[in-house]
């Protein structure tokens, strides 16, 4: 196919037989597909190598970098831009017919992504936008350099943010996130999540100084200075299910709503864990150091 979009894909997997398929198959308009898979036990690779994507292996050690990071680090790419697209995310036509008349003129380093979420067998319509700075340009920065010293499970960039030389913009035309392999998967998911944002926050908090501040977005400082208040969860789930009408995706958009709301609640209690605990660890006083 001629006039292919300028863009390598890159898939993070672990275990993705599920979903990937579907993935892989709307992508042939993109110049490049890559996997980047952690040790699959399942028909992962397999699937990936039948859709022609090129697979690479990653073996995350604890440390930075993650496997996004590692991926712009150590991948000879083709193409002036990279796209890191989760392997239960969809895109569609309009999408790519945007790419290819913003890319070619554009003068932004990197683009915002907004995507549809399906949740309890519904596509949830409503409720608050969700997106992430999937695309930008091959060198224009990585994602934030955090080492987390294994705070979780996760060896990906998931709430880590590219940090880019340049402005950035966003795209209209809506992917379709269809994580929805059940609600015990959502929790278990979003619990290991929250225990990575309860150390990060626990670290920022502990950072002292201009230096050892990492630069946060708007949205993250919103979050930061939020989490952890008795009002923050609550006012979450005002603003999904009052204020951005997510009472109008029915049972699923109460049921998410709530969800997330926990989410954030599950964020405080650890966060004032953490805390507890280093207080226990801290001498009261010169004398009991001796």
């Amino acid at each position: 196919m001629t006039n292919l979009l300028p863009i390598t894909v890159v898939v993070p997997t672990l275990n993705e037989e599920q979903m990937l398929g579907a993935c892989l198959s709307r992508l042939a308009r993109f110049a490049q597909v890559v996997v980047v898979d952690s040790g699959s036990k399942d028909r992962t690779v397999e699937i990936a190598r039948a859709h022609g994507a090129e697979v690479l292996g990653f073996e995350w050690n604890g440390r930075f970098p993650k496997k996004r990071n590692w991926t712009l680090a150590n991948h000879a790419f083709r193409t002036p831009w990279v796209f890191f697209l989760d392997a239960d995310e969809l895109v569609s036509d309009a999408f790519c017919d945007e790419l290819a008349a913003t890319l070619p003129t554009t003068n932004h380093s990197g683009f915002w992504v907004s995507y549809t979420n399906w949740f309890l067998g519904r596509r949830l319509r409503h409720g608050g936008a969700n997106r992430k700075l999937a695309l930008f340009r091959v060198g224009s920065g990585e994602y934030e350099r955090i080492d987390d010293q294994r705070w979780s499970s996760l060896d990906m960039e998931v709430h880590e943010h590219p940090v880019l030389v340049g402005s950035t913009g966003a795209i209209r035309a809506v992917l379709e996130h269809k994580d929805d392999r059940g609600y015990a998967r959502w929790l278990a998911k979003h619990n290991d999540y929250s225990t990575w944002e309860a150390h990060r926050l626990h670290a920022l908090l502990r950072t002292t100084g201009e230096e050892g501040r990492p630069k946060l977005t708007w949205r993250q400082k919103a979050k930061y200075h939020g989490v952890g208040r008795f009002w923050f969860p609550w006012a979450q789930f005002v603003y999904g299910y009052v204020l951005k009408a997510g009472f109008l995706d029915g049972y699923p958009g109460f049921v998410y709503a709530c969800s997330k709301a926990v989410y954030f609640w599950h964020i405080g209690v650890k966060v004032r864990e953490l805390r507890a605990t280093a207080d226990k660890a801290s001498p009261i006083n010169e004398g009991e150091c001796a």
